[in-house]
């Protein structure tokens, strides 16, 4: 494959990048190039963070790119999830792994990496005070989505050191790419910014495309990135979200509810979820109903199934229905996994038993 194959590749996760030149640079001349993505384990995981993480690594492997998945535990503990406590994040970042370990991603070229092991470490604590000391407070205050919360949100003292953290990871991780959702864009440019100051690089930043939840969107006109990242599928409102160990009845009962108007595209989440999701998996998507109402019918692209729903050529309650079928199909490796493995049973078990907070 050659570096232009390659970014061709890296396009198809990164819905911006920052940037495309700096990248094919790096593909042009640098061997065993390093991507990296950090999740706070909180809760249980949803189809984003486990078969779209699971598609978009998968593409970034096959570009030649060694993936580190930094299990940010501490992170976590910063941001007071799981009311602050340790052992329980802890727990639950076993838990993700064993999803991921279960949905197809490419682990031969995946390095999981937990947070935790370098809190110990100077090195590590010495990019942080770098970070910090060449940063202003009110900069900080301004990357406060990366964990979920606002500017106007009352803080604790250790959610302030959280961006600092998460720009330091960068450069502990050796990472040439910061591969992470658009919702982290934010300290990821502060990270390209203090770099070369700092004596360090500038990372390329490849922000994929965040998945909606199944709820109307409520606002209409914010910018573009604001927007997706208020729109952003939430274990916070686990109604509006597929989690990856849901039961068949539950992603029917979702997807029933689903927001999905007739013949509009924009803002239909069940939609992204067939371009982002189905047909990355699929090679066609069938949509099977009765006789009377056209007979089952098959689409090969996306741009297809777009185009009929668009012209009233399918129903919102036959795309749910299929949608639903084919989710819950790639569903059923994960569950099995919990219920065949002793250990990953036991993870989920405590999982399921814990209060999630914000």
């Amino acid at each position: 494959m050659t570096p232009e194959e390659k970014l061709e590749l890296i396009k198809q996760v990164g819905e911006e990048i920052v940037s495309e030149e700096e990248l094919l640079e790096l593909l042009k001349t640098k061997k065993n190039l390093i991507a990296y993505d950090g999740f706070e384990p909180s809760g249980k995981i949803h189809i984003a963070q486990g078969l779209l993480r699971a598609i978009n690594v998968n593409k970034m492997t096959k570009a030649g790119v060694k993936f580190k998945m930094w299990v940010a535990d501490w992170h976590a503990w910063a941001n007071n999830k799981m009311g602050g406590d340790l052992e329980k994040i802890q727990t639950i970042g076993k838990y993700f792994i064993e999803v991921w370990k279960s949905c197809g991603m490419d682990l031969k070229n995946v390095e999981f990496v937990w947070a935790s092991e370098a809190m110990g470490k100077k090195e590590y604590w010495k990019i942080v005070m770098q970070i910090a000391r060449h940063t202003t407070l009110n900069r900080i205050l301004r990357t406060t989505q990366i964990m979920g919360r606002s500017e106007s949100d009352t803080l604790q003292a250790s959610q302030i050191f959280y961006p600092c953290m998460q720009a330091a990871d960068i450069f502990y991780l050796k990472a040439d790419i910061c591969q992470l959702g658009m919702d982290q864009r934010k300290v990821n440019v502060l990270a390209r910014e203090l770099g070369p100051k700092l004596g360090y690089w500038k990372p390329v930043i490849v922000s994929h495309h965040m998945l909606m939840g199944l709820t109307e969107p409520v606002s209409k006109e914010k910018d573009t990135k604001e927007r997706a990242i208020e729109l952003k599928m939430s274990k916070s409102r686990p109604e509006t979200a597929i989690f990856m160990t849901d039961s068949e009845e539950e992603i029917k009962t979702k997807f029933k509810k689903a927001y999905c108007p007739e013949k509009q595209v924009q803002d239909n989440p069940v939609l992204e979820y067939c371009k982002y999701i189905l047909f990355e998996k699929v090679p066609l998507f069938k949509i099977e109903r009765p006789q009377k109402y056209g007979g089952s019918i098959t689409f090969l692209s996306y741009h297809q199934l777009e185009e009929a729903f668009l012209t009233g050529g399918v129903h919102p309650m036959d795309l749910k229905n299929a949608t639903a079928f084919y989710i819950n199909q790639f569903l059923e490796p994960v569950r099995e996994h919990f219920k065949k493995t002793s250990s990953a049973k036991e993870l989920k078990k405590l999982v399921e038993s814990y209060e999630i907070t914000r």
